[in-house]
């Protein structure tokens, strides 16, 4: 008989054997990716136990179905089990509560693998004793969005530019009207934050034959923009861009970073794009300037709270162009944080420095 494919003991048994360190996938996840798991795993044992876990709403939900319950014994046979690895890849439950549960539970835990570019704000809100930073290395999912986001951004902007609800009006009412339209290429861009999104953004607004402006901390440029500017030169690199995409995390720093001042300096034609955090803008200050028509537009993933009130004027602009936190969703998304963490699977067992760990004091 022919020997069971890993997926295939994943489907029938949900468990694989034996170990030198446990991996416990506590996560919605595909067979196939938790498979690559196993694989890469090699001596070491990996505990993913799917009907202990919500089923997920879409490709690549870390959360999964909010009815989900365990009954009691099996959510004790969940924690007992979480108990005893060394190594998470996600969190239980996707959620702070979650992760302070595993930590409080699992004293032989050592790595946490989170499955969002913003894992650091779990690990903040979870609350942690300073000495689980020096037992435990928490890492991120940066990086793996940063594509995703970049298109977002650009059907944001080309959707502003050409006026595409104008043309649906147009097409609804059958009339062959002509205008001018607005295009991308030989106007600029100002990119707040050069991370792994930040240069998505930047190389993808090459292509489109746009001049691109950074904005960092150190105000140091790099041969992926035109000129750079500093945090405290904001304004300027705003006055002088077509479009401005923020990218930042939350954090300490970076909140309410782009405010009222700094959003008065974009130009009337001006675009204003966030894919980072809403808590980094001045959201009020936003909304009046987009109702008032004193920028062209916005395109906006984020937003402060999350969920936007049903109220919120945001939800009704019409020149926004709205995603509810979802833009770097992708059916290969679970994918590319699984080929990260086999990575940093390596890099772990060789005593290397992990890619995207998350920093204690600022968290990201």
């Amino acid at each position: 008989m022919k020997p069971a494919s890993a997926a295939q003991r994943v489907r029938d048994r949900g468990i694989v054997e034996t170990a030198r360190m446990r991996i416990g996938v506590v996560t919605p996840l595909e067979t196939e990716w938790a498979a690559r798991i196993i694989a890469a795993a090699g001596h070491n044992e990996v505990w993913f136990q799917p009907r202990l876990l919500p089923a997920p709403r879409y490709p690549s939900d870390h959360r999964g179905d909010p009815s989900f319950a365990r009954s009691p014994a099996d959510d004790a046979s969940f924690w007992h089990e979480v108990a005893q690895c060394e190594i998470l890849y996600g969190v239980p439950g996707d959620t702070a509560a979650g992760l302070a549960r595993a930590i409080a539970s699992a004293p032989k835990l050592r790595w946490v693998q989170g499955t969002a570019a913003g894992a650091g704000e779990q690990v903040r809100a979870a609350a942690l004793a300073p000495e689980v930073f020096a037992r435990i290395a928490f890492t991120s999912a940066a990086g793996v969005h940063g594509g995703m986001l970049a298109e977002f951004i650009f059907f944001g902007l080309l959707a502003l530019r050409k006026d595409a609800r104008r043309l649906e009006r147009i097409r609804a009412e059958r009339r062959w009207d002509h205008y001018a339209m607005g295009e991308l290429d030989g106007s600029s861009i100002a990119i707040v934050g050069m991370g792994s999104i930040g240069r998505a953004i930047a190389s993808r607004a090459r292509a489109f034959g746009m001049q691109v402006f950074a904005v960092t901390r150190s105000g140091v440029g790099s041969s992926e923009v035109d000129g750079a500017f500093s945090t405290a030169g904001m304004p300027e690199a705003f006055r002088r861009a077509d479009a401005v995409a923020v990218t930042l995390p939350a954090t300490e720093q970076t909140h309410g970073l782009v405010d009222r001042a700094a959003l008065d300096a974009l130009r009337p034609s001006a675009i204003f794009c966030n894919v980072g955090r809403g808590s980094v803008v001045d959201q009020a200050a936003l909304a009046e300037k987009l109702s008032a028509g004193a920028i062209a537009g916005a395109v906006l993933d984020v937003c402060d709270p999350e969920p936007l009130p049903p109220e919120h004027p945001l939800w009704s602009l019409p020149n926004v162009i709205f995603a509810p936190h979802t833009a770097a969703l992708s059916v290969h998304e679970n994918e590319r944080i699984v080929e990260l963490f086999c990575d940093n699977l390596q890099r772990f067992e060789a005593g290397l420095p992990l890619r995207n760990r998350i920093d204690a004091r600022e968290f990201y």
